[in-house]
């Protein structure tokens, strides 16, 4: 069991204050009687039942039943001397509280089992005493009843919610490794063939620098060119790294599309509702692969972009009227389909592609349901 360091229970739906009476109740059950054997019986039952109480939460598996059926013992000599019958609420604290579901259910029916006998045995053979707290006796039997079953199920919700919260960490830190990746991927996809080919032209120059001066010259523009070309590609890679929104990217798409001499016709909302940046960067990302995709190598004449968002995913759809993808290129291998897969993999979204006059890319990733925090176990 866990540690426990209180001996008044949480998150029942009591306050603590009423637990607090129920502790002193018990001194004031007691010192009713006229005898002093059984007020020093009194005390000493009620310290035993509180030290047990204790015990029962700090101890191992083994002893954890010898404690309860010690505290259920008092618990029912207190009911049949005294008329107090509130350490069964203390008890079905406890029970609900035991993670083996065998122990549990045996303890819960003995409890519930010997706390109804006693107080019926006692109604009948001294109602004087109990008559007058009817209706506390009465919710003291539905607190017995349903107190431990609400206090197991708060505590495997409990568990369940560190689990889940244990597996988003891991989550963010596969989110980081597969971010690192990709990065890894974009920079050799980038810098790998312009410094190889870089390479490959200052060795051809300075073979030629003292045969051929003028090819060498050119060779060297070359390589400038080919620097310059590879920092820009840098820069926009950093600065897609920052982030982009949907709204930015449908502008630069227009754009992009217009300037291949095309017709752009767009559709829907690009202010996505509890949609996470990082989502947000990848649907970008994808949309502008797709648009760069078709100025390149659709040869279509319009553009069509749909973005929706309904309650359970959002759906961008990407439609020209092209020549369409061959079957080799839909199998995601050709012109960025494998990079804008694997994104969209990362967000636990998908791509679809359809070539029937012309092409149309689906884009779908589902909505994030957002956790609330909720109360902390006892």
């Amino acid at each position: 069991m866990q540690t426990w360091y209180h001996i008044i229970p949480k998150n029942t739906g009591l306050s603590s204050y009423v637990w607090i009476i129920f502790c002193l109740l018990p001194f004031f059950f007691i010192f009713r009687s006229s005898s002093v054997t059984e007020i020093l019986v009194g005390i000493g039952m009620t310290l035993m039942f509180f030290l047990s109480y204790r015990l029962s939460f700090i101890s191992n598996s083994g002893l954890v039943y010898l404690w309860v059926s010690i505290e259920m013992a008092i618990s029912l000599i207190m009911t049949m001397l005294f008329g107090y019958i509130y350490f069964s609420l203390f008890l079905a604290f406890f029970i609900g509280n035991i993670h083996h579901k065998g122990g549990f259910l045996s303890l819960y029916i003995v409890h519930l089992t010997t706390t109804i006998a006693a107080i019926t045995i006692v109604l009948f053979t001294q109602n004087e005493s109990l008559f007058p707290q009817l209706p506390f006796i009465i919710i003291s039997i539905i607190g017995v009843i349903l107190l431990p079953f609400t206090i197991r199920y708060r505590n495997k919700q409990h568990k369940l919610e560190g689990q889940l919260q244990d597996a988003n960490e891991r989550i963010s830190q596969l989110m980081v490794l597969e971010e690192r990746e990709r990065i890894a991927r974009d920079l050799h996809d980038t810098l790998g063939h312009k410094l190889s080919l870089i390479g490959l032209k200052s060795d051809l120059a300075g073979k030629l620098v003292s045969v051929k001066p003028d090819t060498a010259i050119n060779e060297i523009h070359d390589i400038r060119q080919t620097a310059r070309t590879a920092l820009k590609e840098v820069r926009e890679m950093v600065s897609n790294m920052r982030g982009a929104k949907l709204e930015d990217e449908i502008t630069r798409v227009q754009q992009i599309i217009e300037a291949a001499e095309m017709e752009f016709q767009f559709e829907g909302n690009t202010t996505l509702s509890n949609t996470p940046l990082l989502v947000e960067n990848v649907l970008s990302m994808c949309l502008k692969e797709a648009a760069t995709n078709i100025v390149k190598h659709s040869g279509a004449s319009k553009c069509n972009v749909l973005i929706e968002q309904s309650e359970t995913e959002v759906h961008i759809q990407i439609k020209d009227d092209g020549i369409g993808i061959s079957d080799e290129t839909q199998s995601y291998q050709g012109h960025g389909l494998q990079g804008m897969r694997e994104r969209l993999e990362f967000v636990n979204g998908n791509l679809e592609i359809i070539s029937e006059n012309g092409t149309t890319l689906n884009i779908r990733v589902p909505n994030v349901i957002q956790q609330t925090e909720q109360e902390e176990s006892v």
